[in-house]
């Protein structure tokens, strides 16, 4: 067992084992959020590169699920559909993956927190932020290089994604598969990036596949309360969801 423990204690990595779970639940249900919950619940008894490590796996894996539930057809649809945001989020990603192990995470967290907070907490009041037509393209272009460009460093790059689907009124299905499909291709990225990086190493690979088993538990029970989930109560917990997620982003960067 411990060559899967990733140099942790026995009990921070069933600790871990127990966030994933949770973690795949939510990511099950709503489509994202997956990295938020490991990368805020890991940080509070694992070394942020550790965290990384972990989440890496297990986000491919179940990216895989959320993309092809629809079916092979449906996920190229979307790929194209949404093309401009994920190649803007693969240059960032790129760009920024060899400074993970350098830059502050206090400070990433904290710039990544605000926006999202301010958005959700907003849209919650009531307030219509819809992106107009017109501006759709470029609004493309930034929230896939936003997203890129934080994920190469935390290993999250959502949220800017599900803030577009939200201000564009996508649909339930077509919010979660065009999110699997960005998520997917922004894993694969990630996986070889801290192959390169040194993030992922003989050490910490067993315990990032370890977690694959309970993300893939909690994401089918997930996929069982999505199905029961009309449009309007999808969106109203996507975006509480949202805010939670970034206000404990905030809580870590300020506290740590």
């Amino acid at each position: 067992m411990d060559l899967i423990y990733g140099g942790l204690p026995a009990w921070a990595f069933w600790a871990a084992c127990g966030v994933t779970l949770v973690a795949g639940f939510v990511k099950g249900a709503i489509g994202f959020a997956m990295p938020l919950i490991m990368m805020s619940a890991f940080g509070s008894f694992m070394p942020p590169t550790t965290a990384l490590a972990g989440l890496v796996l297990a986000t491919l894996t179940t990216n895989i699920h959320q993309t092809l539930r629809d079916g092979p057809r449906a996920a190229v649809d979307s790929a194209w559909t949404y093309r401009r945001v994920i190649v803007t989020t693969i240059i960032g990603i790129l760009v920024t993956a060899p400074f993970a192990v350098m830059l502050p995470q206090r400070l990433l967290l904290g710039l990544l927190g605000v926006p999202i907070a301010a958005f959700a907490l907003v849209q919650l009041a009531g307030r219509s932020l819809a992106v107009r037509l017109e501006h759709r393209s470029r609004a493309e272009y930034m929230t896939g290089l936003i997203g890129g460009l934080y994920g190469g460093v935390s290993g999250i790059w959502g949220p800017p994604m599900v803030i577009y689907l939200l201000s564009i009124g996508a649909g339930k299905a077509e919010s979660v598969r065009a999110q699997g499909v960005l998520f997917l291709i922004g894993s694969i990225v990630l996986l070889g990036a801290h192959l390169n990086s040194g993030v992922l190493n003989a050490q910490t690979l067993p315990f990032s596949a370890a977690l694959i088993v309970p993300a893939a538990l909690g994401m089918m029970a997930g996929f069982r309360m999505q199905d029961r989930l009309d449009p309007v109560a999808f969106r109203r917990w996507t975006l509480i969801l949202l805010a939670i997620t970034a206000l404990n982003l905030l809580r870590k960067a300020i506290f740590g």
